[in-house]
């Protein structure tokens, strides 16, 4: 299946809507594929410029969706067009499917006491889903003795999904470090849905997620902790992608189309 995408610093953001995004992983799993998924938003863009072999890795995924409205915006000025494929909506796109077709989940990340929340929430969202297990990794990177007996209880359990809520870049360097050793078909970064689904953490309103505002919301609940993310690294994102903006339109005109 040929993938189109927008190279935004580097990464190979997906041009792809969810209706795309969910043809693509059933796809996989149909023909027993084995593939990550990578959600990306503007922070870990940039996490990718300072590390290459983390950016090579999200590059090899199956998919890098548009999780932040930067990138759909950024998308659509190269000529290709995309929807934001959120990262928590995906993960509720994906139980959803999985309850109707009888997939295994199993749920990988969380601070500690987030898996009673997060399973008591699953199972009246999804009544018929079935989770194999939920693990919390308060420990982030997971210790090698942990992560050694995660996997063997992933590949026991003959699950579809992994659903991966380390946050970034934690989650995309444990997909992009375990993939060949898991048996599951689909590994996905979710950052963090799983804050979310568990009610834990409160989601921006709909209308400031559509204008590319939901960053203001996020740090409004956490500023001790999203500052520098939501201040430093976004304006390092503006200067770099205005770079990129400048260049492209010196090289190929007023044509910005990257992939024809």
């Amino acid at each position: 299946m040929h993938q189109r995408y927008t190279s935004i610093l580097g990464v190979k953001v997906s041009a792809i809507t969810y209706h795309q995004a969910l043809s693509k992983i059933q796809y996989w799993i149909d023909k027993n594929e084995k593939e990550y998924v990578c959600v990306s938003n503007v922070y870990s863009v940039m996490e990718c410029q300072k590390d290459p072999k983390l950016l090579r890795g999200v590059n090899k995924a199956g998919l890098v969706t548009p999780d932040g409205m930067p990138l759909v915006w950024l998308s659509n000025l190269y000529g290709r067009k995309a929807e934001r494929v959120y990262g928590p909506i995906l993960l509720d796109k994906l139980c959803r499917l999985s309850e109707k077709r009888g997939y295994k989940v199993f749920f990988l990340g969380g601070t500690e006491g987030l898996s009673k929340d997060l399973l008591k929430k699953i199972s009246k969202i999804y009544p018929e889903l079935k989770v194999v297990d939920c693990i919390e990794t308060p420990v982030r990177p997971i210790p090698k003795k942990d992560n050694l007996r995660i996997i063997k209880k992933i590949n026991s359990s003959g699950v579809q999904f992994v659903f991966v809520g380390l946050g970034c870049p934690y989650q995309e360097r444990w997909m992009i470090d375990c993939r060949k050793k898991l048996k599951a078909n689909v590994l996905i970064g979710v950052g963090a849905a799983f804050d979310f689904m568990s009610g834990r953490v409160g989601q921006a309103p709909t209308w400031m997620q559509r204008i590319g505002f939901e960053w203001l919301f996020r740090l409004s609940q956490d500023p001790k902790k999203l500052w520098r993310r939501y201040t430093i690294t976004n304006l390092l994102f503006l200067f770099k992608i205005f770079s990129q903006i400048n260049k492209d339109i010196q090289f190929k005109g007023k044509s910005l189309r990257l992939n024809p």
